[in-house]
């Protein structure tokens, strides 16, 4: 039941997103060549799709995404655990992430060319940079509000580091983690396409730039449509994982 509600609810969304593009487009008088009509989209789409241009990108996007995502909030997670613990050492580095934290991986493109070249790293770096600060906050600022409660039961059992961290307090504090996990989800997926268009030679933002030279706007707005429902399908992946993590430490029910 929940299922087919979710569906008439997505179906109804595109509806309406299909006739506010066509109306916009009749009122405005716009020429296709610059804003492209929802069927000449649906051909761009096939065309792209024929051609394999559009699965290959994807699977270089989704694979940059993976790894810069991935090792990003397993090492800001880890190291959220410890800040979030030990506070005196939090209580002098915390000046330094907040200073950092606001600045967006774009304003360090240079310096990360500079030191990783054109190519590859620069939107590996970007990825990674973009989900690391608001997981490592989201993890020390719910690791330092845990529940009292959950410390006496490490007490009362005789758990000693570091199996308290790994089995009392992150269990204990990881559906707040979850709201720093999607977060840094979107951050980081609007980077990639954004560090995709730096020296890259495949993926979305790679796309995005190829479409543009060309002057082909219905492949654009093709690859910008692919974007946005691979940014849905991932945040629904996190919290199909974030569901099943809950159910695991008992947090959450399915």
């Amino acid at each position: 039941m929940q299922i087919q509600k979710n569906t008439r609810h997505l179906l109804g969304a595109f509806l309406l997103v299909m006739l506010f593009w066509q109306a916009l487009l009749s009122a405005g008088g716009y020429n296709e060549a610059l804003f492209p009509s929802p069927l000449a989209t649906l051909k761009g789409f096939y065309e792209l799709i024929a051609d394999g241009v559009l699965l290959q990108d994807i699977g270089a996007s989704l694979t940059r995404f993976a790894i810069g995502y991935l090792s990003s909030i397993v090492l800001a997670m880890v190291l959220g655990l410890v800040l979030g613990w030990y506070r005196g050492i939090w209580a002098y580095l915390n000046p330094i992430a907040q200073v950092l934290r606001p600045i967006s991986p774009m304003a360090w493109l240079p310096f990360i060319v500079l030191f990783f070249g054109i190519g590859e790293m620069p939107a590996l770096v970007i990825i990674f940079l973009a989900a690391f600060f608001p997981v490592l906050l989201a993890t020390v600022s719910a690791v330092r509000d845990i529940d009292p409660v959950y410390l006496k039961v490490a007490q009362n059992f005789s758990i000693q580091q570091p199996e308290v961290l790994v089995k009392i307090v992150f269990p204990a504090v990881f559906p707040r983690i979850a709201t720093g996990l999607h977060l840094a989800l979107g951050t980081a997926w609007v980077f990639l396409v954004a560090g995709e268009m730096v020296g890259a030679q495949s993926g979305l933002g790679f796309l995005i730039i190829d479409a543009r030279n060309n002057l082909r706007a219905d492949l654009l707005m093709a690859a910008i449509i692919t974007i946005g429902i691979l940014g849905l399908l991932l945040d629904s992946g996190v919290t199909m994982v974030e569901r099943a993590i809950g159910r695991r430490f008992g947090s959450r029910t399915a």
